[in-house]
């Protein structure tokens, strides 16, 4: 199993979040870590709409989820919060899927007037499903370079403040697993 779970809730192909997240994942597999990532696109629009807890592709995340040491989720802002269709995937796990796991909360959003999505929106989705939320990364989409998806971020400040969060997230890992 993956030591790791990525979960992009954005629909768009290609989107910054699926970019940034992808991103994230090299840093984090740098660090010697399995992941799996996965995107609400991965699912049928029937089990989403519709409920289906049972599905062999929900049963699959849901294991997945569960077996993971950390979870990074990822959404664009739509509307001042996460997407409808990664709600629709969270309703169908598990409660308590995330339970006592570290979560490190990704947002992508058009200004920093979303910024507080992250701590109005995800991060209580987060906890509700027992995860334990870090501070997380805001990206405005335009500090991130869709044309260069192997280096899309180029301010520095903005490269070390995600580095520090991933360190702070396998730092959370590595506690909780000691």
């Amino acid at each position: 199993m993956s030591d790791i779970v990525i979960l992009s809730g954005s629909p768009a192909i290609p989107s910054r979040t699926d970019i940034s997240l992808k991103h994230i994942q090299s840093l984090v597999e740098h660090e010697g870590f399995t992941t799996a990532y996965f995107s609400i696109t991965d699912f049928s629009a029937d089990d989403l709409f519709q409920g289906k807890y049972n599905s062999e592709d929900i049963l699959k995340l849901s294991e997945r989820i569960q077996a993971a040491r950390g979870i990074i989720i990822g959404s664009p802002v739509y509307k001042a919060s996460y997407t409808g269709v990664l709600k629709a995937l969270i309703d169908l796990l598990p409660e308590g899927a995330f339970k006592n796991k570290p979560v490190l909360p990704i947002m992508i959003g058009g200004s920093n007037r979303h910024l507080l999505a992250i701590d109005y929106a995800l991060k209580p989705l987060i906890s509700i499903l027992k995860g334990e939320p870090l501070q997380g990364l805001y990206f405005v989409d335009k500090e991130i370079d869709k044309q260069n998806p192997e280096s899309p971020i180029k301010d520095g400040e903005l490269v070390d403040r995600v580095q520090s969060q991933v360190q702070e997230f396998v730092e959370a890992i590595q506690l909780r697993n000691n």
